[in-house]
C-alpha cells in the first residue's frame, strides 16, 4: 500500500463506503483496506501500486488519446479534471501508453473473440494462470484436465483474454458441453471459429475447416471436451498437423492421451488458512450476504466448510448461496451430515467427482418441489433459454406457467441458473454438472413429454420467423434463430432418434423452411438434416416436395448444379402431384436460377416468369416472390437489358422498405448496384455495393455477402481503386470457396469478374496484385464489411511493414516489443513463450537488422521506414 491508495481509501471510507466496496472498486482485497484504516498519517512508499482509482480513468485517458496521442500529462489532467495526485494518474497515462503500444495493428484487428465473460471476480488460481503460461509456450497443445466443478472452464477463459494479445488472429472459445453428436463436432468449431461458414461440396467439412484456420495464428479454446473425446482427438490431430501457429487449450475431465498433448491437473483449491479456498468462500459469501467478513469465530467453520468441499470452487460457490438461509455453523453442520457417507480419495478419481455430486445432491435438497421440479425440467435445454421458453415447455402441474418467474428467480439466487443479458434479452443457462443432475431426476416418461414440448417450441419458433421475416420484426427473429441454434439442433435430433408421427412432422416442416441457412445453420449443416429427413420412409408426398425445393436451392448457391437440376424436377412433379402451388412456385424459381447460372437464359427467364406468375395467386409468397424479381433482375443484367433489370429490384426495393424488411433490401440495393456497374456507373455501383454489406450485418447471410464483396471488388477495379479491388476479390474468392463454387459455378460470372481480376492485375503488377488479394483472403465476413466500409485501416498502408520486411512475422512483433523497452522474460509473456524461446528470436532479430544491441531496434527501424 502506498499514500495515493491510503489517501483513497480513507475518502472513500468517509463517504460511507464499505470495506467490501471499497476493497471492489480500487481492486485490493478488504485485508488491504482494514490495515489503511488503522493508520491515522498516510505510510511511506513501498511498493508499486497495483491498481488506483486512476486505473479506472483507463477508457477516459485512451478516448483522449485517440484525438491526440501526443496529449501531456497535464492536459489529461484538466480534460480528466482529476482531483487526485498527478504522480497517480502520470503512472496511469504511462500504462495505457504501454499497453496501446504492445497492442500492434495486426494484433488489435484479430482480437475479436468470444470468451466468456464472468459477473464474479476470478479468485485464487494466479499460480495456475502463470504455470498454464509457460505450457502453453513451449507446447501448442494443452489440456487442462480435473473433475466437474474444479474450476477448467473459469481458468481458460481467463488464460484466453489475458493471452489473446499473443495470437495475430485472436482467441475463439468454443463450448462444446451441448453437443450431442460427434458428428457435428467439426461444424460447432467452424461455427465457433467465425472465420466463414466454410461449406464446399466437394470437400469434407474437416477440409473445410483446416483450410479455413491454415495460415492463421490462434488460439482455439475448446471446452468440455469429454463426452467428445475419441472426435476430439481425431480433429485436433488434424488440426495440429496441418497448421503451423494455431494452438489448441482444451478442458476435459479425460485426458487426450496423444503424442502432442501437454497435461495440466487442475487441483483443488488450498484449504489450509488464509488459503485460496477460503478467499473464495469470503468473496462469494460477501456478495451473498452484504457486509459478510471473516473473524476469528467463523474462520474455523470455514475452513472446516472448504475441507469438506474438497476445495472444489463449485462446491464453494453453492454452499456460501446458501448463507442466506444458514450460519456458517450451521452450513458446517449441514455439510458434515450430508457428507458422512462419502469416501475422499483420488482427486481425479471418480470419489472426487461424488464429492461434487454430494454437493449438487445438498443443493437440490435445500430447493423447494417447485425448484426442484423446475431445475429438473429446464435440463431439456441446450445452451439457454429465456423465460417465455421455460413458461411455454416446462410449466406443469407442480409449476405451472404463472409460478416459473418467481421459482427461476428462486434458482437464480441458489446459484442453480446463471443469468446472462449480455444481448439486451434477459437468457438463463445451467452449468453442465448441474443439467445433468437435473435430467437425472426425470422419470423416462417425463424427459419423453419434455423433449416433445421442445420440440413444439422450437417448431413455433420457426413457424413464427416464417409469419414474420419480411416485416419490421424480421432482424429479432433472425437473432432468435441465431441464440437458439443448439436448441434446434437438439430438436431436430429428437424427432430422428426418437421418431412418432408427430415429431417428424414438426421437424420435417421446420428444416424445410427455405431461409434457415441465413440465420440458424450453415448451408452445409441445412443441406446435411434435410439429406437426414428424406431417408426417412414415412413422410408425405408434399413434404418431400418442399424438403427437395429447399434443398435445391443450397445445391444451386453450392454450385452443384447437375444435382439441383434432379432434385427440383422431382420437387416439381412431387408439388405438382400434391397441387401444392407454393412449393411448385419455389422449385420452378430455383430451376430459373439455376438454369440462368448454367448459360441458358432464355429457359432461366421461362422459368421465373412461371414462378413469378404462380407468386401472384398465393397470398403468402412475399418473400419468394422478392427473391424471384431479383434473381430476374440478374438475369436481365446480364443480357444488358438495365432498364428491365432496374424495375424488379426497384419493385423489391420499394416493397421491402414499406415493411421494414431488410434482408431482401440488401439485395435489392445490391441489385441496383449491379446495374450501375453495368451502366458505367462506378462510384454509384460502389456507394450501392457498400450500403448492401452494412445491411447484411445484421444477418449470417455468408452467401450475400460474397456476392455483394465480389460486386464492391469489381466496382473498385472499374473506378480505379484497384488495391482496394484486389483486397476485395481475395476476400469474395475466400468466401466462396467457404461454402461452395465460385460464383455459384456459373461459368459466365466467372468470365465477368475475370475482365475485373486483370484490370487490377495489370495496373498493380503481380507482385502488389497477389500480396493484397492474399491479405483479403485470410479476413474474416466482419472484417470484410469493415474493410468496405472503410471501418478498419489498411494495415498494409503501415510503413513499419517495409522495415522489417526481412523478419518474419513473430520476429517483427518481438521487434515491435523489444523497442518499447521490454525485457526478454516480459515478452514472453506477452506472447505466450519461453524465455530461452525469446532469447533466440532477439538474436536473429538482432542479426537480421545489422545492429549489436536492443538499444538500436528504435532507430533501426526509424531509419528504414522513416517511423516507428
Amino acid at each position: 500500500m502506498n499514500s495515493d491508495e491510503w489517501r483513497q481509501i480513507v475518502d472513500l471510507r468517509n463517504e460511507g463506503e464499505s470495506v467490501s466496496a471499497i476493497a471492489t472498486t480500487l481492486g485490493i482485497s478488504r485485508n488491504t483496506v482494514r490495515r489503511a484504516l488503522t493508520f491515522e498519517t498516510p505510510p511511506r512508499d513501498h511498493r508499486p501500486r497495483s491498481g488506483s482509482l486512476a486505473d479506472s480513468l483507463a477508457p477516459a485517458i485512451g478516448r483522449l488519446l485517440d484525438v491526440n496521442p501526443n496529449m501531456t500529462v497535464a492536459q489529461l489532467h484538466r480534460e480528466l479534471q482529476w482531483n487526485g495526485s498527478r504522480n497517480t494518474l502520470a503512472r496511469a497515462v504511462e500504462r495505457v501508453r504501454a499497453e496501446r503500444a504492445a497492442l500492434t495493428p495486426q494484433a488489435a484487428a484479430g482480437q475479436s473473440s468470444n470468451i466468456p465473460h464472468f459477473a464474479t471476480s476470478f479468485v485464487g488460481r494466479k499460480d495456475d494462470l502463470r504455470s498454464l503460461r509457460a505450457m502453453l509456450g513451449e507446447s501448442r497443445l494443452v489440456t487442462i484436465a480435473g473433475p466437474g466443478g474444479i474450476g477448467k472452464t473459469r481458468l481458460a477463459a481467463e488464460a484466453a483474454s489475458e493471452y489473446r494479445r499473443a495470437f495475430a488472429d485472436g482467441v475463439r472459445f468454443i463450448e462444446l458441453a451441448s453437443l450431442r453428436s460427434k458428428s457435428l463436432l467439426p461444424q460447432a468449431v467452424l461455427d465457433g471459429l467465425g472465420f466463414g461458414d466454410t461449406d464446399l461440396p466437394e470437400h469434407s467439412v474437416l477440409e473445410s475447416l483446416v483450410g479455413s484456420v491454415r495460415d492463421k495464428k490462434l488460439l482455439i479454446v475448446l471446452d468440455n471436451c469429454e463426452h467428445v473425446i475419441s472426435a476430439c482427438v481425431e480433429l485436433i490431430s488434424l488440426i495440429l498437423r496441418s497448421t503451423v501457429d494455431v494452438k489448441i487449450l482444451v478442458t476435459s475431465r479425460e485426458v487426450l492421451t496423444v503424442p502432442d498433448e501437454h497435461v495440466y491437473v487442475l487441483e483443488p483449491l488450498s484449504t489450509e488458512n488464509n488459503s485460496a479456498a477460503i478467499e473464495l468462500f469470503e468473496n462469494r459469501a460477501s456478495a451473498a450476504i452484504a457486509g459478510f467478513t471473516l473473524n476469528d469465530a467463523s474462520r474455523d467453520a470455514v475452513r472446516r466448510v472448504c475441507i469438506q468441499l474438497d476445495g472444489i470452487p463449485l462446491a464453494i460457490e453453492l454452499a456460501c448461496a446458501r448463507l442466506t438461509a444458514l450460519s456458517v455453523d450451521d452450513l458446517a453442520a449441514r455439510l458434515d451430515d450430508r457428507l458422512a457417507l462419502l469416501t475422499v480419495g483420488n482427486r481425479g478419481g471418480p470419489d472426487r467427482h461424488r464429492s461434487l455430486n454430494a454437493t449438487v445432491e445438498w443443493s437440490y435438497d435445500l430447493c423447494n418441489l417447485r425448484e426442484q421440479a423446475l431445475w429438473s425440467r429446464l435440463s431439456i435445454f441446450a445452451e439457454g433459454f429465456d423465460l417465455k421458453m421455460a413458461e411455454t415447455v416446462c410449466a406443469n402441474a407442480t409449476v405451472e406457467a404463472g409460478q416459473v418467474l418467481d421459482v427461476i428467480a428462486g434458482l437464480v439466487s441458489k446459484s442453480v441458473l446463471l443469468r446472462d443479458g449480455s444481448s439486451g434479452t434477459v437468457r438463463f443457462r445451467m452449468l453442465e454438472t448441474l443439467r445433468h443432475f437435473g435430467a437425472s431426476k426425470l422419470t423416462p416418461d417425463d424427459a419423453a413429454q419434455l423433449r416433445c414440448a421442445h420440440l413444439r417450441w422450437c417448431s413455433t419458433l420457426v413457424e413464427s420467423a416464417r409469419s414474420k421475416w419480411t416485416g419490421s420484426e424480421q432482424e429479432r427473429v433472425s437473432n432468435r434463430l441465431r441464440e437458439n441454434r443448439a436448441n434446434l439442433r437438439l430438436a431436430l435430433q429428437t424427432a430422428l432418434s426418437s421418431p412418432t408421427d408427430e415429431s417428424i412432422e414438426l421437424a420435417s416442416d421446420l428444416i424445410a423452411t427455405w431461409f434457415l441457412w441465413s440465420s440458424a445453420f450453415s448451408i452445409r449443416e441445412h443441406r446435411m438434416w434435410i439429406t437426414q429427413f428424406l431417408k426417412l420412409t414415412t413422410l408425405s408426398n408434399a413434404r418431400i416436395g418442399q424438403l427437395e425445393a429447399t434443398m435445391g436451392v443450397l445445391q444451386t448457391m453450392q454450385g452443384d448444379r447437375a444435382q439441383a437440376a434432379r432434385t427440383l424436377e422431382s420437387a416439381v412433379r412431387r408439388a405438382e402431384l400434391a397441387n401444392d402451388d407454393a412449393t411448385l412456385a419455389f422449385a420452378r424459381q430455383t430451376q430459373g436460377l439455376n438454369t440462368y447460372l448454367g448459360g441458358d437464359f432464355e429457359g432461366g427467364e421461362r422459368h421465373l416468369d412461371e414462378a413469378l406468375a404462380l407468386y401472384d395467386r398465393i397470398p403468402d409468397g412475399t418473400a419468394l416472390m422478392w427473391t424471384a424479381h431479383i434473381e430476374m433482375g440478374m438475369l436481365c443484367s446480364s443480357n444488358g437489358e438495365t432498364l428491365r433489370a432496374a424495375k424488379h429490384f426497384e419493385l423489391v426495393h420499394e416493397q421491402a422498405s414499406a415493411t421494414g424488411e431488410k434482408w431482401m433490401l440488401s439485395y435489392s440495393v445490391y441489385g441496383l448496384g449491379l446495374v450501375a456497374l453495368v451502366k458505367g456507373e462506378f462510384e454509384e455501383a460502389i456507394r450501392l455495393a457498400t450500403l448492401s454489406l452494412g445491411l447484411k450485418r445484421a444477418f449470417d447471410d455468408t452467401v450475400g455477402t460474397t456476392l455483394v464483396t465480389d460486386l464492391l471488388s469489381w466496382a473498385e477495379a472499374a473506378a480505379g481503386s484497384n488495391e482496394r479491388a484486389a483486397v476485395l476479390l481475395g476476400a469474395a474468392s475466400s468466401m466462396w470457396d467457404s461454402f461452395g463454387m465460385q460464383l455459384y459455378g456459373s461459368q459466365h460470372w466467372v468470365e465477368r469478374r475475370e475482365v475485373y481480376e486483370a484490370r487490377a492485375r495489370k495496373s498493380l503488377g503481380n507482385s502488389t496484385y497477389t500480396q493484397s488479394r492474399q491479405q483479403g483472403a485470410t479476413m474474416s465476413r466482419a472484417q470484410v464489411i469493415a474493410f468496405a466500409l472503410k471501418e478498419e485501416r489498411d494495415q498494409r498502408a503501415d510503413p513499419r511493414s517495409t522495415a522489417t520486411s526481412e523478419l518474419s512475422p513473430r520476429e517483427r512483433d518481438i521487434a515491435s516489443y523489444v523497442a518499447q523497452g521490454l525485457s526478454n522474460k516480459e515478452i514472453a509473456n506477452l506472447m505466450v513463450l519461453s524465455v530461452r524461446t525469446v532469447e533466440g528470436h532477439v538474436a536473429h532479430v538482432l542479426r537480421k537488422l545489422g545492429i549489436t544491441r536492443r538499444q538500436q531496434v528504435v532507430n533501426a527501424l526509424t531509419d528504414t521506414a522513416g517511423r516507428f
